[in-house]
């Protein structure tokens, strides 16, 4: 992973959580709606770990949550 994308997949991940957080959903509901186990969804919320995430991935997550998946990636609206 290049240096450069390392604070915004942290982002990514803050934001997938906050948003997850919204609907009221655990990381367990969410990574068993998106058949993957807890640690994966742990690794990608947490902001001291730089967990990368597939595309699709990040389009079936913004599925569950209900969001548009553009939202995951604006990082100007910090």
């Amino acid at each position: 992973m290049k240096e450069g994308h390392k604070v915004k997949y942290r982002k990514l991940g803050l934001k997938i959580s906050y948003y997850r957080k919204l609907k009221d959903m655990t990381q367990e509901q969410l990574a068993e709606k998106l058949d993957k186990n807890l640690s994966f969804i742990g690794a990608v919320e947490a902001p001291n770990i730089n967990r990368t995430v597939s595309l699709g991935t990040l389009f079936d997550i913004a599925e569950i949550l209900e969001i548009p998946a553009h939202k995951f990636l604006d990082f100007d609206e910090d």
